[in-house]
């Protein structure tokens, strides 16, 4: 009987979901409640500790919510990583609320949920929310974690040395990203009304000194950011919070409106295969309660469109000539080759997120012959299911090992080899002189 009281309480707690801000103890609660009302389709866990010792709560959803499962590809939504910037927090709960109570009434949430994985992160920063004690549209002490360190300065970074020490919400976030397959990711902010992508911070190499930051993707993200910007209610005008800022479309490149070292969306792209966008939702930072409801209207259809987006592309296994998963098989297009190679996991499985189109997709098993294929990928969005190409080495029985991607500025790296090898007006004069002899 106390048994059946306390679920009937946690669906009730499920259920109660209002428009207003949900301080710890009610976060909490209404996350053990859906996960209670809905057990086969949830899975909640604390993926760490704040500085304070709040848990960093994650709701999983899917039909295989506890653990990956081949050819199902897995996605996330992180909030509220500046403490003060409150919307993405409320709403992605409001998100749960509507993916649970659609599944198997609405047919295209019940399909997403049958073949993506879910992940949710309301908070990645409880302690700045909570000591956030006067709201403020613009800026507050609750940005920061405990410790004071901006959480979204906090990464690694591919360009320079970041001499941040790593907090523990960072290190968290990072785990995760190292024990999942994540392929599709946004973070959710606020301050703003723009879809910002890859790269925050650059170099020479990726164009910075014109301005634009470019990665090996760029038209993948540009694809990411105006999917968001074009279904979410205003974003899409891009009509910026102020005369002076607008962004056409509702886009920007990271680097272009703002150079950032250490940021979340670049760390995931470069050491976690995930491609990530920010997305900031509100010109007030922690707007009035009775905002929140138009806040969950405006965003309702982008959120779900941008998930359905993990399935562009095309995905597979590689496997040895016994049939067997090789991991850390290096995967990628022709092309657009990445600073850190993408590889497979421990399944051999890879995912590569491309427009449609025909592209070369090499994999090569370290110390044996590179394996191409030529794919034609359509938009399979709406299919919830990405191009399938397996790649078998027939010549291959062992398991593949490749040492994991440094943890150091390898853009920087990179742009010393460009300058080292590129040849100097003193070499060029040199060499014109030896040829006019030789002749």
């Amino acid at each position: 009987d106390v048994v059946g009281i306390l679920i009937l309480w946690l669906v009730s707690a499920a259920a109660a979901l209002d428009f207003k801000y949900h301080h710890t103890e009610e976060l909490e609660a209404y996350l053990k409640g859906v996960h209670a009302a809905y057990p086969s389709l949830t899975h909640l866990h604390s993926i760490g500790r704040s500085v304070e010792g709040r848990n960093l709560w994650v709701l999983v959803l899917g039909r295989f919510p506890t653990h990956h499962k081949i050819g199902i590809p897995e996605f996330k939504y992180v909030a509220n990583m500046h403490g003060d910037e409150t919307v993405g927090r409320e709403i992605l709960l409001h998100l749960i609320d509507f993916l649970v109570t659609s599944y198997r009434r609405d047919p295209v949430i019940t399909r997403l949920l049958n073949n993506t994985r879910i992940h949710i992160m309301p908070t990645m920063n409880p302690d700045g929310f909570e000591a956030t004690k006067v709201p403020d549209c613009y800026y507050t002490r609750g940005r920061y974690n405990k410790n004071g360190e901006d959480l979204n300065r906090n990464f690694p970074d591919a360009f320079e040395n970041n001499s941040a020490n790593i907090q523990p919400e960072t290190r968290a976030v990072m785990d995760w990203i190292k024990n999942e397959t994540f392929v599709l990711s946004a973070n959710l902010h606020g301050g703003a009304l723009v879809a910002s992508y890859t790269f925050d911070n650059g170099n020479s190499v990726t164009g910075s000194l014109q301005g634009y930051s470019r990665s090996p993707d760029d038209d993948v993200f540009i694809h990411l950011a105006k999917t968001y910007s074009s279904n979410h209610a205003s974003m899409y005008k891009g009509t910026g919070c102020d005369n002076r800022q607008t962004f056409p479309e509702g886009i920007t490149n990271g680097y272009s409106w703002y150079q950032l070292e250490g940021g979340m969306q670049d760390y995931n792209y470069v050491w976690g295969q995930c491609f990530e966008i920010t997305l900031e939702l509100s010109c007030c930072k922690y707007p009035p309660e009775d905002q929140l409801e138009k806040f969950w209207r405006d965003n309702k259809v982008a959120l779900i469109e941008y998930i359905k987006q993990v399935h562009l592309g095309v995905k597979g296994q590689v496997t040895d000539k016994n049939g067997n998963p090789v991991p850390n098989a290096i995967v990628e297009a022709k092309g657009r080759p990445h600073i850190c190679p993408y590889t497979t996991n421990e399944q051999g499985e890879y995912f590569l997120l491309l427009l449609p189109g025909t592209y070369v997709i090499n994999a090569t098993v370290p110390g044996f012959k590179s394996m191409l294929k030529t794919v034609e990928i359509p938009d399979n969005t709406g299919n919830f299911s990405a191009l399938k190409q397996d790649f078998s080495f027939s010549e291959v029985s062992i398991r593949s090992r490749v040492a994991s991607c440094p943890k150091t500025p390898l853009y920087q790296e990179l742009a010393r080899a460009s300058a080292a090898v590129k040849p100097t007006l003193h070499v060029l004069v040199l060499m014109t002189i030896m040829l006019v002899i030789f002749k």
